[in-house]
């Protein structure tokens, strides 16, 4: 059977994906140091609205409040023993959303990393990880997840062990990476290493991969460009952040606005990805205009590495990590639209 996320993007031929989730939930009242994934019990209600907020902009697609639902994240809260609960009742609220849109919506189910490092750099063995993975998936699977939604890795290792995980629980799924180190993920691989490892998970491949968060939305379209290179065999994610975070009255702000963010959408897709959305700092306010260029927007030719930085911002570093090509400096002329 093919995956309903696959379905639908065959369909559409470019899926609008989700926003922040901690942004968000932050301006609903989650406070530093708590951990979202608690308020999928305790505040439902908020969930239901994180949800509601990305379909109602437009959203093809949007990710459950999980990311840190695995054991060793929430031992942190002393709710190590909740993980499969807690992914569970993320998914449960999400499949009531999406089966009420009045559209077809997919629910993705949020994974993220364990927040330890692997062996042999770390001391987290691979079977513990595929365990802690496996329980997440499961969870989300039994709640009505339509895919699972592995983000923010940064080494083989994890992705490989979640791939298992994900085997294990019977559930297709996504996975991105964050290439947040001067064009590398923080354990050093590029987009060509990506593309490479994906390609040999073999039948534990996930369906669509990508990019996400990382340290803007110019340095997150040079790595797609970077997957672009290697002819992938299976459609692109880009889901970057909304701009640069700075310090604003004790609080992390991001500075990307909903007509950057929107010109970021159409370049990501003529850069070659087909699920596009937004990572830390997006709002449903930038999702109404991503929505809207999609929909309404053209790019024919993917974007120069000059044109990115001069629409979108500098690049954070000169190299994409692979020692081909220097990103160019800030412009000082306006920026312009990404398409008429």
């Amino acid at each position: 059977m093919t995956n309903p996320m696959i379905e639908l993007l065959s369909e559409k031929g470019t899926l609008l994906a989700d926003g922040a989730t901690g942004t968000n939930l932050f301006n609903m009242g989650l406070m530093s140091g708590d951990a979202p994934e608690l308020w999928n019990t305790e505040e439902p209600h908020k969930i239901k609205a994180l949800y509601s907020g990305a379909v109602e902009a437009g959203s093809d697609l949007f990710l459950t409040n999980s990311f840190g639902a695995n054991a060793a994240r929430l031992k942190l809260h002393d709710a190590e023993k909740r993980v499969h609960e807690l992914a569970r009742v993320s998914a449960e609220i999400a499949r009531d959303v999406a089966d009420t849109a009045g559209r077809r919506v997919i629910v993705a189910g949020s994974v993220g990393p364990t927040g330890e490092i692997m062996e042999p750099v770390g001391t987290l063995r691979h079977s513990l990880a595929v365990e802690m993975f496996h329980e997440a998936a499961d969870g989300l699977k039994s709640g009505g997840a339509d895919i699972g939604w592995l983000e923010t890795i940064s080494a083989p290792e994890e992705y490989r062990a979640a791939a298992e995980g994900f085997a294990l629980a019977g559930l297709d799924w996504a996975g991105t990476m964050s290439f947040d180190t001067a064009g590398r993920t923080m354990m050093g691989l590029t987009s060509a290493d990506m593309v490479k490892m994906v390609g040999d998970l073999g039948d534990q491949a996930p369906l669509a991969f990508g990019a996400n968060c990382g340290t803007g939305a110019s340095d997150l379209l040079r790595t797609v460009l970077g997957f672009a290179t290697q002819s992938p065999d299976r459609p692109v994610i880009a889901k970057g952040n909304a701009g640069i975070p700075k310090y604003v009255d004790g609080h992390i702000h991001y500075d990307g606005t909903p007509e950057l963010m929107a010109d970021y959408a159409v370049m990501a897709r003529a850069c070659g990805a087909t699920i596009i959305g937004g990572c830390c700092g997006t709002q449903p306010e930038h999702l109404r205009q991503m929505r809207e260029a999609l929909d309404t927007r053209t790019m024919t030719e993917p974007p120069s590495l000059e044109e990115i930085a001069d629409r979108l911002g500098a690049f954070s570093s000169q190299s994409d990590g692979t020692g081909e090509g220097a990103a160019p400096a800030r412009r000082s002329a306006r920026r312009r639209r990404a398409a008429s």
